[in-house]
């Protein structure tokens, strides 16, 4: 690569990677771009290898720090202040860009608006992804597409003031596929907290007058098909950060959180009767209803972790016990 400041820089979090990571950079690394970009991995204490492998692929640089010292934002944060390109891509070591142009595309809703502060991309389903995983993924993105692709506190200021499902659309973001431009980074980095932090960050910068755009042709593979307790597990990490750190309530009664089960394993058994592929979904509704429940009951707990033991709250969080045993979350 020649010589300079690179236009953007893409940073890349890991810890025990392999070995699918022996996918993802190459991926990363052959993207098509027309202007140089170069990779940075912030590694925390990878025992598999990870972190050799990325320092003897050309282009990257290896940041390595100590377990102990992980966190979302800071370890980000960390990261970025050891870059110096305008742009900064964020992904996780199982988010794998679909081609070649994803880079480009990532990039490029910043050249329309000089106010957009971050831009984040599209999940598809891993092409073994259950077929109730694809379709929450694909609904999900989908979704974003009802509205304009560059969003910002105007863009309906009445609703942002009186409508929480606009302010969640709006402080929606996902560091596993997503762009910060670093002039605004620099004003505003990632907050310090256990979940979410790309999210905290999002309301951040809306309510500070930035805009956030969605780039629908930058698409990254990146699922998870949950077991049932960690579907759990991941409920509570989210009813908790969302209880914490935005005040909202995802099962404010018992009454409410009954409603929700009845309605979710209605749907998924609607959803496995009709269509194509449905030996396929009623082979994996069992599975299904029972991560309805345990979903519910995940936000349930995570609403009410003030009244939890310390403990119990490390038990119950998936991503705080996949860090334990030695990755870092994707």
């Amino acid at each position: 690569m020649d010589s300079g400041t690179p236009h953007c820089t893409v940073v890349i979090p890991t810890k025990n990677a392999m070995p699918l990571f022996r996918r993802v950079l190459p991926a990363v690394l052959g993207q098509r771009t027309p202007w140089r970009f170069d990779v940075l991995v912030i590694d925390s204490g990878s025992s598999d290898g990870t972190d050799t492998y990325a320092e003897a692929q050309p282009g990257v640089r290896v940041m390595r720090i100590p377990t102990a010292e992980f966190g979302h934002g800071r370890t980000r944060n960390r990261a970025i202040a050891a870059t110096a390109a305008p742009f900064v891509a964020l992904i996780t070591h199982d988010a794998e860009p679909v081609d070649a142009d994803w880079l480009a595309n990532l990039v490029a809703p910043f050249a329309q608006d000089a106010r957009i502060a971050g831009v984040f991309g599209r999940h598809a389903a891993w092409p073994d992804a259950d077929p109730f995983t694809r379709r929450d993924l694909d609904g999900h993105f989908a979704g974003f597409l009802a509205h304009p692709l560059v969003l910002d506190r105007e863009t309906d200021a009445a609703r942002y003031a009186s409508d929480l499902g606009w302010r969640q659309l709006l402080h929606f973001f996902s560091d596993n596929n997503a762009c910060l431009r670093r002039s605004v980074w620099e004003a505003i980095p990632y907050p310090d907290v256990e979940f979410a932090e790309d999210q905290v960050w999002a309301r951040t910068i809306i309510e500070h007058g930035w805009r956030k755009a969605y780039a629908p042709d930058a698409v990254v593979y990146h699922s998870h098909d949950y077991g049932v307790f960690e579907r759990l597990q991941r409920a509570f990490d989210e009813a908790r950060s969302f209880h914490r750190d935005f005040g909202y309530d995802l099962a404010p009664s018992l009454p409410a959180a009954l409603r929700s089960i009845v309605w979710l394993m209605a749907r998924d058994g609607w959803f496995a009767l009709r269509g194509p592929g449905r030996g396929a979904k009623l082979a994996a509704l069992p599975k299904r209803l029972a991560q309805d429940v345990m979903l519910v009951l995940g936000h349930c707990l995570g609403n009410r972790h003030q009244r939890l033991s310390p403990g119990l709250q490390a038990w119950l969080s998936r991503d705080r016990q996949i860090f334990l045993g030695g990755r870092v979350p994707g």
